[in-house]
């Protein structure tokens, strides 16, 4: 799905950066609960378990993201970026059978798709002509495609764009891959990142509980080897991000003690770059029947992953998942990147399922949202790096900085 908009005007390309944060004055909040809070986030103090839940019982919701719009912008200022990407989902065949998951198919049912290396090729090579930094590649645990495959579509991509940044495989696939390859995680990593791996997503996180884990997606990867897979990756020196599905059967409790876990982690082995919390959507899967998340739940989502993960340095709005809309306003609620223009993504489709695979955004459009909200739009590659661009050279004549 496009957003078609108008084109910036001169005027909204003029706004300066702005470093400074408005004072937070806690004795105004209605909810007393609220004004602790406020006194460690002014003192630089992490919140505990029992703020996080403060924060998700509070009523008082605009001195909710009043908060976090204060973390926000003692980071951030009135920066809010976007990258130039494109997904690829190389196959949506999988060996598991995730109760939440409508992109799973098995070999030789309706709509199951495998791609070839060429067809990956041809799709990258698409994204470097749109002007693209990175692709950000994913897909299905393919029961019979052997390690060799994944290190030659690696390779492959790095000799043919070699400006190109490969985000690629979640921590669910890296287990899969030690398994068909016989390999340990950190010798599977260190195989992806010579072939040209350059970071990883945060996919397949969902929820780290055991109770949650059993009667959603029972089968895959339990807490400890996702975090164990992002921790070696980070000793590795591969920078990765995290996720959290949310809105299915967790509790609150639950997403909070999700948050702490990825805290510690990134105390112990820093590497994570961004917070991406995903709203999850029922239709189309086997937990339909559910009612899914309200915009209001979305933005505490969002505004409580920035004042529990205090070692992040960014939180991400996925807007396929939250809407554009959301996810313009969530820039005042602790959200300081609207992810990219992603171009094809086959994972989660909103409207039921009705919608297709082609889910993109322009620049324009990105831009302009980011602009209507107050801040000021700043292109990133994969590692948050400046992206400048040459006018008269504008899809391949750039750097970072």
């Amino acid at each position: 799905m496009t957003l078609a908009l108008e084109p910036l005007s001169t005027a909204a390309t003029l706004q300066q950066e702005d470093c400074r944060v408005a004072v937070l004055n806690p004795a105004r909040f209605s909810d007393k609960a609220l004004r602790p809070i406020a006194e460690k986030l002014i003192g630089g103090t992490s919140l505990s378990f029992d703020d996080g839940m403060a924060l998700w019982n509070t009523r008082d919701i605009f001195s909710l993201g009043e908060l976090a719009n204060f973390a926000r912008r003692v980071r951030h200022g009135n920066v809010a970026y976007y990258n130039i990407n494109r997904h690829i989902n190389y196959t949506n065949i999988c060996a598991l059978s995730c109760k939440f998951c409508e992109f799973q198919r098995k070999r030789g049912a309706a709509g199951a798709y495998e791609f070839s290396h060429e067809d990956v090729f041809r799709m990258a090579g698409e994204a470097v002509a749109s002007g693209a930094t990175e692709v950000h590649i994913v897909g299905g645990l393919h029961p019979w495609l052997p390690f060799d495959w994944y290190l030659g579509m690696l390779s492959g991509l790095r000799t043919r764009y070699a400006k190109l940044h490969l985000k690629a495989f979640t921590a669910i696939e890296i287990n899969h891959f030690t398994k068909i390859a016989r390999l340990s995680t950190r010798e599977v990593l260190a195989a992806l990142k010579e072939a040209g791996l350059g970071s990883m997503p945060g996919g397949g996180a969902e929820v780290f509980d055991d109770r949650v884990h059993d009667e959603v997606f029972k089968g895959k990867l339990r807490a400890d080897g996702w975090l164990e897979v992002h921790r070696t990756a980070h000793e590795l020196g591969l920078k990765t991000n995290a996720t959290i599905l949310y809105g299915h059967v967790e509790t609150r409790e639950e997403r909070t003690r999700h948050l702490l876990a990825l805290r510690e982690l990134q105390k112990e082995a820093p590497g994570f770059q961004t917070i991406i919390p995903l709203s999850f959507i029922p239709e189309g899967s086997e937990l339909g029947h559910l009612p899914g998340n309200t915009g209001l739940e979305d933005l505490k989502m969002l505004a409580i992953s920035r004042l529990m993960l205090d070692n992040f340095e960014h939180v991400k709005a996925f807007w396929i998942m939250q809407s554009m809309k959301l996810s313009q306003v969530s820039l005042d609620w602790g959200v300081d990147d609207l992810d990219g223009t992603v171009v094809w993504y086959d994972i989660t489709k909103r409207e039921a399922g009705a919608g297709n695979r082609h889910q993109e955004q322009t620049v324009d459009s990105i831009k302009r949202l980011i602009v209507e909200a107050g801040y000021v739009p700043v292109e990133r590659d994969t590692l948050y790096r400046r992206v400048i661009r040459d006018p008269a050279n504008w899809t391949t004549g750039w750097h970072v900085q």
